[in-house]
């Protein structure tokens, strides 16, 4: 996809607040959050996913679980880095794709970290409880389906927008595999779809890692670019 960059002259309100991209000077513009509603909105994610946290580790720990294990994790890595891009917002475009590939790189070692806890569980053999995983990745996916809803107009961005909605688009489909996994452990008996699902996330979230650190580095291609003088800072820079 085509990635832009702000120009100075996004200052505009109406620019500002747009969800979407818009035409300033003649250039093509990209939402940078600069927006009280979006804010708003990014300020109530962060408390849905410090809720989702707090229930699903305490259910994590009792159920033994690697699938909710990875949902304990997602949910504490958004909150953290959810408050990241709220506070990125207004700062320098550099500033900006700097906070989405802290993000991107976060994403990466969470999917290491579940990795290895798959691995651990393995060798453990011990089986999880099968009604809590369905129960806790239900909870879970009504939890991201509402941030979603309110997320759902800031689908486009400069990195740092884009990333909150890639990864809240990823955890509802993270939820909703969580609970098809309790499914599965409960009729076939055995541990291994909840080990294989715990897999699958980390591989999502390596995937999403990728992209977001893609973008970021475009964009941070065009600002040290416009910096040196070789192109105008409204110049597209090829993303994901």
């Amino acid at each position: 996809m085509q990635t832009t960059i702000m120009s100075s002259c996004s200052s505009d309100p109406k620019a500002l607040q747009a969800p979407a991209s818009s035409s300033c000077c003649g250039g093509a513009v990209v939402f940078d959050g600069a927006s009280p509603a979006y804010r708003r909105v990014l300020a109530w994610v962060i408390a849905i996913n410090l809720l989702g946290f707090g229930v699903v580790a305490v259910g994590a720990i009792m159920a033994g679980s690697a699938s909710l294990a990875a949902n304990t994790l997602d949910f504490a890595a958004d909150a953290a880095t959810y408050a990241l891009s709220l506070w990125a917002i207004g700062k320098s475009a550099q500033v900006r794709a700097g906070a989405a590939l802290f993000k991107g790189g976060s994403l990466a070692v969470m999917a290491v970290v579940i990795l290895g806890f798959a691995l651990w569980r393995t060798v453990s053999g011990t089986m999880p409880d099968a009604g809590a995983i369905s129960g806790l990745g239900l909870f879970g996916a009504a939890a991201n389906l509402v941030a979603a809803i309110l997320l759902s107009r800031y689908r486009e961005g400069d990195a740092n927008v884009r990333s909150v909605w890639l990864c809240t688009r990823n955890d509802l489909i993270q939820c909703v595999a969580v609970a098809a996994t309790g499914v599965a452990v409960a009729v076939t008996g055995s541990r291994w779809p909840d080990l294989a699902v715990g897999v699958l996330l980390a591989a999502v979230f390596l995937r999403s890692a990728w992209q977001i650190t893609g973008q970021a580095r475009a964009e941070l291609r065009v600002v040290r670019a416009a910096s040196a003088g070789d192109i105008n800072y409204s110049s597209a820079a090829s993303g994901v």
